[in-house]
């Protein structure tokens, strides 16, 4: 198979195996179809007031500051005439989730991720499509979605401009005074304008206030800053005006319902989107009409987490709820259908009603998520042949109806307590067999894609095999079947396949991942004689090397599995590195090469152990990694100066890519210190900003191809980008990962001498531009599988060593302000995505620089990293998890979406680092200087 051919098919299948993981597990939860279902009894409320304090940790809310509460007004609600509680939010914390669950009561649908939490790519219910009528005050990133998403014109949302959050704002809380000022101007408008006034006096009527002052000033400030705590002040004494303003236009009627809450919480330093505590316990207090009033309790609670006790609350009862539940409450406190896909279970503790209303309810909600099952049920039924079926047990169709007529009995006979217990029973499994439907295709599909994937691994070592290797070349048994035979069978294969996906109406995707093994497995049958040669030659391999290669090939490929739990291995992993010129007698023949890799694999070795968040910004560490850039630069050129002496435009672009890390440097200081004085981001520093990242890919294409001047240029010209993004220790990982890079390329020549491989090239005088000689490409050696394992452990190094990947609160907005402080999700994921990539050319850089060095064919070393990339692929598969916490299977997909993507990524960054290191942009003419 040709090079390209290769490329393009191993793309191919690395993509689809990338996408099954959508299909497997990212697969959206909704169904639609089902009939609304509504309480009969006449509702407690005819309008309701929903608070959302965008980014309000619990604590921040309940804690006590000197005897006294930062939000009293709320504080004295919770004392004496509402219901309070902690609302458990889920992964991902993001506002859009968090917002998905309080107003439409489901989790956010998984396949929103590709749409970065903004949009949702199917259509969903809420509290507020099926309220009369609703009107909306806050962010544009919240408010137009559930617009969007609504039946008719109903919901009217207004809403300031996406300019107003800026993260430099002098004062972000007045984004929540718009919100407060705005509401209150409409209830005066209100009062001139009969429509209007008609309106509001009807039924069924919600007002939602989406505050994001909270959230901007803990990004910008911290929670623990006193712009965030008192954003929280502000808030609660606008809350009180708020109440003050809606009893008042209504006439203090007592059929106002308000609820107050949060869509997520925040972590100490800043961030959201995981699952810490700070970040998923988020306060709710929910008090007006038809709310129990405050219950004072003497028992303990059944609540062992502490918090009651920190927040003198332990005299008061705690009801905590799922997010979900908050939109199954508001539905049945203003008499609206639950929306349908909700999976919230009403708190009953919350309602202050007649125990029929509060057995109603309960029915009402089971037949709801009942529906929900129904529907899944049959559709699954309808797609799978009758005597494949298995239905979920604990529901079938006979239990289905028993439930629902027991229920009902029960209801008549005025036995409410038994009604509620059973309808919580029906919800419980009910909830459960729409998770059993959902994950019906799981095994089968999981099945295909393994099938796959072993196919194809097995592929790749034939084909290293049989064109990289010297192995003994005979006829074999395998290779005198005709190939006709072989594509009949695989053709019988998928025609059988074909025929059960048509029978039970199966997508596309479907076709795809059970289809896709059946000419990888032709092509490993076609190839399989390469496995008779390689046992023909074992006689002559050295059987004990080869064996101790496998087992610490092995042994390293869980070591790397096992650093995406635990950043600390890659500690382990590098200390054990260290000692490699030691163990192999290379120290004895390069002792300062030696010792270099020694103390950078060491040096190296710090960073995992570093904490991933939490970390406060320390500008000078940026300032001492611009100054170590330029010091380890400079002392290149001046030992250089004999071996590779520079041209003169060459030595002058030199000077000016130091010369402009040295202001990158400064920059990030300058910037932090106008932002600390709140005089926003300067606008040259942003020019800066914006003008190196353009160009960091352009100037190291204008230095010489020459292999350490090409080297040291891209190395300062990612620098200068990666100390813009940079706010504290993270600013020094470039510098030593480049020094360790420096010092693999040097040794491994050593390695190569002392193979005894001839026709090595001194490294000064490589031109990456210069035709391979493809006489001197050699075939490949055991060492070559420790250096495929080298270039694999420092991708995986260069991804984690800073900050996990995996975790979305493991960036620090900060990180950005440099470039813009207006919060843009898409941009500023963009920049951060950047700042991990710039390690990675660091290393591809350097993979790159070896495979020219060791005279190997680049295309041999790639397969062999890809083999071990696809062999964690599998293991990550196989480790992926759809039980525990949200966290857990979060992370354990995560993980494999990340291996498949660096696989696929390396592929087309190898392509990319080719021509980085290879081509050169010519400006001007200028006369060819000979080297010696």
């Amino acid at each position: 198979m040709r090079v390209i051919t290769f490329f393009v098919v191993g793309l191919t299948v690395h993509v689809v195996f990338f996408l099954s993981i959508f299909d497997i597990y990212f697969t959206s939860p909704l169904v639609h179809g089902m009939t609304p279902q509504v309480t009969p009894l006449a509702p407690p409320a005819s309008r309701l007031v929903l608070v959302v304090g965008d980014g309000l940790r619990a604590d921040s809310l309940f804690t006590l500051q000197n005897g006294s509460s930062r939000a009293p007004y709320l504080r004295s609600v919770i004392e004496e005439r509402g219901t309070w509680g902690v609302s458990h939010t889920r992964v991902p914390t993001e506002s859009r989730p968090g917002h998905v669950a309080l107003i439409a009561g489901f989790y956010e649908d998984v396949s929103a991720v590709a749409k970065g939490w903004k949009e949702n790519p199917v259509e969903f219910d809420s509290v507020f499509n099926e309220s009369r009528h609703t009107w909306c005050w806050g962010s544009p990133d919240i408010l137009p979605m559930f617009a969007k998403g609504a039946s008719g014109d109903h919901v009217h949302t207004h809403t300031y401009p996406a300019e107003e959050e800026d993260f430099a704002s002098t004062d972000a809380s007045r984004l929540d005074s718009w919100v407060f000022t705005q509401v209150k101007s409409f209830f005066q408008s209100a009062r001139s304008n009969s429509t209007l006034r008609a309106s509001l006096l009807e039924d069924k009527i919600v007002f939602f206030l989406h505050l994001l002052g909270i959230d901007t000033n803990g990004h910008a400030h911290r929670p623990m800053s006193q712009e965030y705590l008192d954003n929280i002040g502000l808030v609660d004494s606008g809350v009180a005006e708020l109440v003050s303003t809606v009893e008042e236009f209504f006439g203090y009627d007592g059929r106002t319902a308000y609820v107050f809450t949060s869509d997520h919480g925040m972590t100490n330093w800043g961030s959201h989107g995981a699952g810490h505590p700070s970040e998923t316990l988020t306060p709710l207090v929910v008090w007006g009409a038809g709310v129990q009033r405050a219950h004072r309790v003497t028992e303990p609670q059944p609540y062992n987490d502490g918090y009651l006790q920190g927040w003198k609350l332990e005299h008061l009862r705690r009801v905590d709820v799922n997010q979900a539940d908050i939109a199954t409450l508001m539905a049945s406190l203003i008499g609206v259908p639950i929306p349908v896909n909700s999976v919230g279970v009403l708190p009953l503790l919350y309602l202050n009603n007649s125990d029929q209303f509060k057995a109603e309810s309960m029915y009402t909600n089971a037949i709801q998520v009942l529906e929900q099952f129904k529907v899944k049920m049959m559709q699954k039924k309808e797609t799978t042949l009758s005597f494949l079926f298995t239905p979920y047990q604990l529901l079938t169709e006979s239990k289905q109806a028993e439930f629902i007529r027991r229920a009902r009995i029960l209801i008549q006979l005025e036995k409410y307590e038994d009604a509620i217990s059973l309808c919580q029973s029906l919800i419980s499994h009910a909830l459960e067999g729409l998770v059993y439907y959902h994950t019906y295709d799981r095994f089968f599909l999981g099945c295909s894609v393994v099938l796959g994937f072993v196919g194809w691994t097995s592929y790749v070592i034939l084909v290293i095999l049989k064109t990289h290797a010297s192995l003994n070349r005979r006829p074999s048994l395998l290779k005198q079947i005709p190939s006709h035979t072989l594509a009949r069978l695989c053709m019988c294969v998928t025609a059988v396949i074909t025929v059960f996906l048509l029978i039970q109406r199966s997508p596309i995707t479907y076709y795809i991942y059970c289809l896709l093994p059946v000419p990888v497995w032709y092509s490993v049958l076609k190839e399989s004689g390469t496995l008779t040669d390689l046992i023909r030659s074992a006689p002559s391999l050295p059987l004990w090397k080869c064996f101790g290669y496998f087992v610490l090939v092995a042994f390293g490929i869980e070591l790397l599995v096992v650093s995406f739990f635990h950043r600390a291995m890659l500690t382990v992993g590098l200390a054990v590195l260290s000692l490699w010129p030691f163990l192999t007698g290379l120290s004895g023949k390069a002792k300062f090469r030696s010792v270099s890799w020694c103390l950078g694999c060491l040096c190296l070795a710090a960073f995992p152990l570093m904490p991933v968040v939490g970390r406060e910004p320390n500008i000078h560490l940026v300032t001492c990694a611009g100054l170590l850039t330029l010091f380890t630069s400079a002392c290149y050129l001046w030992s250089s100066r004999q071996r590779a002496p520079l041209h003169l435009s060459d030595r002058q672009q030199f000077i000016t890519q130091m010369l402009h890390v040295a202001v990158c440097a400064y920059v990030p200081s300058l910037t932090h210190s106008s932002l600390q004085q709140k005089q926003g981001l300067p606008l040259l520093n942003q020019i800066i900003s914006w003008a190196t990242l353009a160009s960091s890919m352009l100037v190291p294409l204008l230095s010489s191809t020459r292999l350490f001047h090409r080297l040291l240029s891209i190395f300062l010209s990612l620098s200068a980008t990666y100390l813009l993004l940079s706010t504290g220790s993270e600013a020094l990982f470039p510098p030593v990962l480049s020094w360790l890079m420096f010092v693999w390329i040097n040794i491994e020549q050593e390695a190569m001498l002392a193979q005894g491989v001839s026709g090595r090239q001194e490294l000064s005088t490589i031109d990456f531009s210069a035709n391979i000689d493809i006489t001197k490409i050699r075939q490949l050696k055991l060492d070559d599988i420790r250096r495929s394992y080298f270039f694999v452990f420092f991708i995986i190094t260069a991804f984690f060593g800073t900050g996990n990947i995996a975790s979305i609160n493991s960036f620090d907005p900060a990180s950005v302000y440099c470039f813009l402080t207006v919060f843009n999700p898409f941009i500023m994921g963009g920049l951060m995505m950047w700042k991990v990539i710039i390690p990675f050319i660091i290393v591809m850089c350097a993979f790159e620089t070896i495979q020219v060095a060791t005279q190997l064919s680049s295309r041999s070393l790639f397969l062999i990293v890809l083999v071990i990339s696809d062999l964690m692929a599998l293991h990550f598969f196989f480790l992926v998890q759809d039980y525990g916490s949200w966290l857990d299977i979060g992370t354990s997909i995560s993980h494999y979406v990340i291996v498949m993507s660096m696989t696929i990524f390396l592929m087309l960054l190898s392509v990319v680092t080719h021509i980085f290191t290879s081509q050169r942009l010519i400006l001007w003419r200028r006369p060819k200087m000979h080297f010696p």
